[in-house]
């Protein structure tokens, strides 16, 4: 075999994305030819589509797709390392997978996976990039949002990579500043629900059981302990439903004080940060 230098090896890595070893086994094959270097990558990548099933697709990106003001998507593609998400190919599957999603309006991932784009499922144009890339690639989750205002919030947590945590918050009337101050607020703080009532009741089963112990094991009254979980409920609501949050630019008003204060409701809200639940 020929022996090649770090220099092309760095080349190729920059061209197909695969990894280091991969790029130098594949030019010493190819006695340098570059051509036949990324055949080799591609072959080699489309055989080991299934070996990395197992492995975790930790990375990647957020992006949203806008239509009009009432109309958008969010979406988390995930990929293994930050070199692939900040590559040009990657970052282009993920523009036409939510633009697709925006356009077809499938139930739920799998139905995204077998939806058709461009002749093909998507799931096949993932496995292309799977094997282009050498690396897992993979749909996590989506969002669509429809009626009223739609507004978006895209936050770089790495100026060299894109987005990695998006928001989008759905109004009932278009406020594009509060929209925004709700969208990085959301960003920032992370309500897990909307509101008290959009908890589910077993996650409220559950926080109550686990403070009805806590406040036993302090040794408080039995005659006290509901009041005082109670009040330990509504401080749960506080912390992770987004309405009762206090609002991160002035902590004496909550966002539902917020939006009313400025004649609007928030309707609902989407928020992903990459590899977080």
């Amino acid at each position: 075999m020929a022996s090649v230098n770090m220099a092309d090896v760095k080349r190729l890595r920059e061209l197909t994305a695969a990894g280091m070893m991969d790029c130098k086994k594949a030019l010493e094959e190819s006695e340098g030819d570059f051509d036949k270097a990324i055949d080799i990558l591609r072959v080699k990548g489309a055989k080991d589509v299934g070996k990395r099933e197992a492995r975790t697709a930790s990375n990647g990106l957020i992006a949203v797709k806008h239509e009009g003001e009432s109309l958008a998507a969010l979406l988390e593609l995930n990929c293994e390392t930050d070199f692939v998400a900040k590559g040009e190919r990657f970052q282009e599957l993920a523009a036409r997978v939510v633009e697709h999603i925006l356009a077809s309006r499938p139930s739920d991932v799998p139905s995204l996976l077998e939806s058709e784009l461009d002749g093909k499922t998507v799931k096949e144009h993932l496995d292309e990039a799977n094997a282009a890339l050498g690396e897992k690639i993979e749909v996590r989750r989506f969002t669509v949002l429809e009626g009223g205002y739609v507004a978006s919030y895209m936050h770089k947590t790495d100026p060299q990579l894109p987005p990695t945590v998006g928001v989008l918050v759905q109004l009932d009337t278009p406020n594009a500043e509060i929209a925004k101050d709700i969208a990085q607020h959301t960003a920032a703080m992370a309500p897990k629900y909307l509101s008290p009532n959009s908890v589910p009741a077993d996650v409220v089963e559950k926080e109550r059981t686990v403070f009805e112990q806590m406040t036993r094991e302090e040794g408080k009254p039995e005659a006290a302990i509901g009041k005082i979980v109670d009040g330990r409920i509504n401080g749960y609501y506080k912390d992770f439903t987004l309405l009762e949050q206090a609002f991160v630019k002035d902590n004496k008003k909550t966002i539902s004080k917020l939006a009313a204060e400025a004649g609007v409701k928030v309707l609902a809200f989407a928020r992903y940060k990459v590899g977080q639940a």
